[in-house]
């Protein structure tokens, strides 16, 4: 049996399982794009709301924490560069770097956008399953001319199912170095490649044994998608959804 992961979809029947596919794409890539311009205080908000909805998906803050530390050690390392690179007011210096007020504050709310974004993906990874996020992409993107709608669908359901094996590699290989006493490693990004690079070479033999399960079963575009299934309050959450989005651009 595989390993849950964040990113794995789990069976429920909340009110996130059984909101239209649709709906949730749209609401995402609102909120998504909200959140450019919105400030500090608007993005606690938004992680309450996040919260709110991790508990309804079934899903536990504080392992979730745990499976994706190495994307927060990422959001560490970007929080430290605009640290170091915006200009302001000057807080102190060592060996010619400076670190300044502004960029300590520019920083973590960059990374904590980040956050947010990676918080919303787990919520809509774990409540909706990826033939249904096929046939949404597909969907929104049938009306723009020469575009290959099926495939490219196949393509994002592809990468949002390799999520979990990713993350399962991940954990095997740190598990595999743990036992071999590679944790002492003190050199973080030593760490880093000698998790990254056994990890990419792991994903792309997955990705070639995909390839030829789907030619051996002769895989083609022309296939019979799910129906979309509707809860009956989708016109409640895409009002919400305004509404937060609104609230992100103006608090």
């Amino acid at each position: 049996m595989a390993n849950l992961t964040p990113f794995t979809y789990r069976q429920g029947q909340s009110i996130l399982h059984l909101l239209d596919v649709r709906c949730k794409f749209f609401m995402i890539c609102l909120v998504s794009m909200s959140m450019l311009s919105a400030h500090l205080f608007a993005c606690f908000f938004y992680f309450l709301i996040l919260l709110f909805f991790f508990k309804k998906s079934g899903l536990n803050f504080f392992a979730t924490m745990t499976s994706i530390k190495y994307f927060i050690l990422l959001l560490f390392f970007i929080f430290i560069a605009r640290a170091l690179t915006v200009k302001g007011d000057i807080l102190f210096s060592f060996y010619g770097m400076t670190i300044t007020e502004q960029g300590l504050t520019e920083g973590f709310v960059v990374a904590f956008k980040f956050f947010l974004v990676m918080l919303t993906g787990l919520v809509f990874s774990s409540t909706t399953q990826p033939s249904s996020v096929k046939s949404a992409v597909q969907w929104f993107l049938k009306p723009i001319p020469f575009v290959l709608e099926k495939r490219v669908a196949v393509m994002i359901s592809l990468a949002l199912g390799f999520m979990p094996i990713i993350a399962s590699q991940a954990q095997k290989i740190s598990d595999a170095q743990k036992a071999r006493c590679g944790d002492l490693q003190s050199n973080p990004v030593k760490k880093i490649i000698h998790l990254v690079l056994p990890l990419l070479r792991k994903t792309f033999l997955s990705a070639d044994s995909l390839v030829l399960a789907m030619e051996s079963r002769c895989y083609s575009d022309d296939r019979i998608d799910p129906a979309f299934m509707s809860s009956g309050k989708e016109i409640y959450f895409l009002a919400g959804s305004v509404v937060l989005s609104l609230s992100l651009v103006c608090l």
